[in-house]
């Protein structure tokens, strides 16, 4: 197996950025498809094109990276993992795929231990791909046949004293979420979906997204480690960071808050298990 030791994790982020921009173009491809929608045993939808999208991925990561497993929801999110292993989202936000709103992703991480290292959230119908090894950057997605990004450095602002930003799920509301963010001082809630969230506060758009729902690994790495490059963090309970790779809760998380400005998180109260879907 090929081990990451002695790689760059930026260079590697680099080579995540052309294989999420790969599977941004077949999902682009695929939108205005006819979409030939089931719904898994987990109640979430998914479609063709997360399926291609995913097979394409894993393809690429396994030519790149051959024997390095890959945790993804649709075909492998059972497979075990290792020192280093992948977590991939083929699709973050087939929801909003299915109902042309655009803001879908597409999340490919690289962990090791318990922590990303190397990470990609591309937005292909948006036209904006964040990356991350050690440290965060930005780019639109290249037109046409282009393969050049233009890379500048994602970076987190400081809380205002009031009226945060509050990014929350277009599809996803609860008691809890809304509980833990009553005691900021809330100016505006920004519906968005998918691991963009992450991604905005990373580029200093917005400040705090809580989630106190079920959510995957693979929904949230990529996005965890942009946005922790960017300087800012993502906390679970207690203000501790999110690790990966727990197979034996099928990867699932626990709440979590993601902030823009780390003086946040003594304000949180986040609840010690997830809220029911």
């Amino acid at each position: 197996m090929m081990r990451f030791d002695g790689q760059n994790p930026d260079d590697i982020a680099v080579r995540l950025a052309h294989i999420a921009w790969e599977a941004g173009r077949v999902l682009r491809g695929m939108e205005s498809a006819l979409v030939d929608k089931r719904i898994k045993d987990d109640g979430t939808p998914t479609t063709a094109a997360d399926l291609a999208a995913e097979q394409l991925i894993i393809r690429r990561l396994n030519e790149a990276w051959d024997g390095v497993p890959v945790v993804a929801e649709e075909t492998s999110s059972t497979v075990q993992t290792d020192d280093y292993f992948f977590l991939v989202d083929p699709l973050d936000g087939t929801g909003d795929f299915i109902h042309g709103t655009g803001e879908y992703s597409v999340n490919i991480a690289l962990i090791r231990g318990n922590r990303p290292m190397a990470a990609v959230v591309a937005a292909p119908a948006m036209g904006s791909i964040w990356i991350a090894g050690e440290r965060a950057r930005v780019s639109a997605l290249p037109d046409g046949q282009g393969t050049d990004f233009d890379w500048r450095d994602a970076k987190v602002r400081p809380a205002p004293e009031k009226d945060l930003v509050a990014l929350v799920s277009r599809r996803h509301g609860d008691v809890a979420t809304e509980a833990c963010l009553s005691v900021l001082s809330i100016g505006t809630r920004r519906m968005t979906s998918s691991a963009l969230k992450f991604c905005l506060i990373a580029s200093g758009e917005a400040d705090i997204y809580v989630r106190c729902g079920p959510t995957m690994e693979w929904d949230t790495a990529a996005g965890d480690h942009i946005l922790t490059c960017a300087g800012g963090s993502v906390v679970g309970p207690g203000g501790t960071p999110l690790t990966y790779g727990h197979e034996d809760k099928g990867y699932r998380n626990g709440p979590f808050a993601a902030i823009g400005d780390t003086a946040l998180a003594p304000r949180l109260d986040l609840p010690v298990s997830a809220s029911a879907a």
